[in-house]
């Protein structure tokens, strides 16, 4: 009699060691429990953001099948869109922070009280995605779709963030060139996703950008350590230019309305009616004019409170 095959999915039992400790201090994390005895990882409702080893934000979810399962569902089975598509590389998340909804544990979808939960998980996304613009150096994540324009909250709900890389794993993800070469084939398999689709959505595209930003200044800051010149300012990419909707929400009701406020003080907003963005660094700038007769010649250099701008001047005849 012929045996039957097994439908279990076989696991590798030997996986490599930084990959396993990564495993195990995550699972370790999810299962701590807050001052009522519940794993936080358990949660049915809530959000969660992902961190870099430079403490940048990087990614923001939501979920209502279990904090645990979702996050997982990122990091160790990578079966989600943002890591299928090559948006999110799970090796340069460094710390997760939790904002669980304990007080919707027992509403599911058939429930009277659905709507009022998915509307504050909505609320709550959206304000957590605010929070992670704003203290991003970039003020930029790599969320390609943005979650829904909601009001804002009073306070966020108590949260906890952790750090799921130690020791070998740690040494090994953090240098330097590792992360270079890994943005830069995660940027390479975007673009690719990009390219063989044919047809994807403008947040994809912004991810694109986003990540290419990230790329360049982390091998601007590689390059001035190892000339021992200081570390490149992070204003010198300005992604608000370069990713205009992370800022216009395309799901505003009112036009033009921003996800964050202005970076500008009330005296440059004054002095440059119509600018929000942050004031570029004031310093020595070097204004080449367009090639004209064979030749390159200087501009003039001006400065005022919102940019150092370069005034073309008349060529010689």
């Amino acid at each position: 009699m012929a045996k039957k095959k097994s439908n279990a999915a076989k696991t590798d039992i030997d996986p490599a060691p930084s990959v396993q400790e990564f495993r195990d201090a995550l699972a370790a994390e999810l299962n701590k429990k807050n001052d009522q005895g519940e794993k936080w990882g358990d949660a049915k409702w809530g959000c969660y953001a992902f961190y870099d080893y430079d403490g940048e934000p990087i990614y923001v979810g939501q979920t209502n099948e279990r904090l645990r399962t979702r996050i997982q569902r990122h990091l160790t089975n990578q079966r989600t869109d943002p890591v299928a598509m090559r948006i999110l590389d799970v090796f340069e998340v460094a710390e997760v922070e939790l904002w669980p909804l304990w007080e919707y544990k027992d509403v599911g979808g058939k429930s009277p009280q659905f709507a009022d939960a998915k509307k504050h998980l909505d609320t709550l996304e959206f304000a957590i995605y605010h929070k992670a613009i704003s203290e991003s150096r970039f003020h930029a994540v790599l969320n390609e779709k943005l979650p829904p324009v909601s009001d804002p909250l009073d306070a966020l709900p108590l949260s906890r963030r952790f750090r799921v890389t130690h020791g070998t794993t740690e040494v090994e993800r953090t240098h330097d060139d590792v992360r270079i070469a890994r943005r830069a084939e995660t940027l390479s398999r975007l673009a690719s996703v990009a390219y063989e689709r044919g047809r994807v959505t403008p947040g994809l595209r912004r991810a694109l950008v986003v990540q290419a930003a990230r790329l360049t200044f982390l091998a601007a800051a590689r390059l001035a350590k190892a000339t021992g010149n200081p570390p490149p300012h992070h204003n010198l990419i300005d992604v608000e230019r370069l990713v205009v909707d992370i800022f216009r929400h395309p799901n505003a009701t009112t036009p033009g309305r921003r996800m964050t406020p202005s970076r500008a003080s009330p005296a440059d907003l004054a002095a440059c009616p119509g600018r929000r963005a942050l004031p570029r660094p004031s310093g020595p700038t070097i204004a080449v004019f367009p090639r004209s007769r064979g030749r390159h010649w200087p501009g003039r250099v001006t400065s005022n409170n919102c940019a150092t701008r370069w005034q073309r001047p008349t060529p010689p005849r």
